[in-house]
């Protein structure tokens, strides 16, 4: 790729990544606990019955989530309040792509109890050079939330269906800033209880820049995760754009 291309679309890819997060990269916070009932069933040859799941409340959600040191070779912060984009901010022009759209942007999935955002930067490789190690750097928006009743399990099931009712792409609005989203495409994973993956294409001044999305529940807790990498929306040869799954492992096992 010649270089004044990898610089136009190092900018394309960057104003992507503004819009998609730095106005996605705060957190929203909101308590509530869920009862938590449980019924014994009684006598030989019969199955229990499974106690109701209860949602996190907003400071178990905060001893969740992934800190700074969890994860080695990144750095992880709490984002800030004010950069929180809320649910009704983000429309799409496709109703079914909604879940999926709130997901690539940090925002609360249809009503959760309470939730949290983390904001993630992967550090440069040791010894890479040259312009592709610059730009080798991938940004993940992670968000917790957690929901009452069987909320959790219909979050995880309304996002694959939105990747597959959507996978011709769609045009979503966010802060008024519009993104057209041409392809999504399924990828795999495993995590928590339930998985699920995608790489998401989205359209910017005519150039193509790939996402990566995440989102699997533990519990009644879902956590979604959206990466950017600077050098594989640039195209550079050599990069290696794949799941964030070392923050994936991470924020698993703290929920498990």
């Amino acid at each position: 790729m010649r270089p004044t291309v990898i610089r136009r679309t190092a900018v394309a890819a960057g104003a992507v990544c503004l819009a998609l997060l730095a106005t996605a990269c705060g957190g929203s916070d909101s308590g509530s606990g869920g009862d938590d009932t449980a019924a014994d069933a009684k006598g030989k040859g019969s199955a229990a019955a499974q106690p109701a799941v209860k949602a996190l409340t907003s400071a178990e959600l905060e001893k969740a989530a992934l800190a700074q040191g969890d994860v080695k070779g990144e750095k992880i912060a709490k984002a800030t309040a004010k950069d929180t984009i809320a649910t009704e901010e983000v429309t799409t022009d496709k109703e079914a792509c909604t879940p999926l759209a709130d997901a690539l942007m940090g925002a609360a999935i249809a009503k959760p109890a309470a939730s949290t955002l983390r904001h993630s930067v992967s550090e440069p490789k040791k010894g890479a050079t040259g312009m592709a190690a610059a730009l080798d750097i991938t940004t993940t928006q992670i968000s917790l939330a957690s929901y009452d009743g069987k909320g959790a399990e219909e979050t995880i099931a309304g996002l694959r269906t939105a990747a597959t009712e959507c996978a011709g792409g769609f045009t979503l609005t966010a802060k008024g800033e519009k993104q057209k989203v041409t392809k999504i495409a399924e990828e795999q994973v495993t995590a928590g209880e339930e998985a699920a993956a995608w790489t998401v294409t989205v359209e910017q001044e005519g150039e193509s820049v790939p996402f990566k999305l995440v989102a699997f529940r533990q519990g009644a807790t879902v956590a979604t995760f959206s990466a950017f990498n600077m050098a594989a929306a640039g195209g550079l040869d050599g990069v290696e754009f794949g799941l964030p799954t070392a923050l994936v492992e991470g924020q698993a096992a703290k929920l498990a």
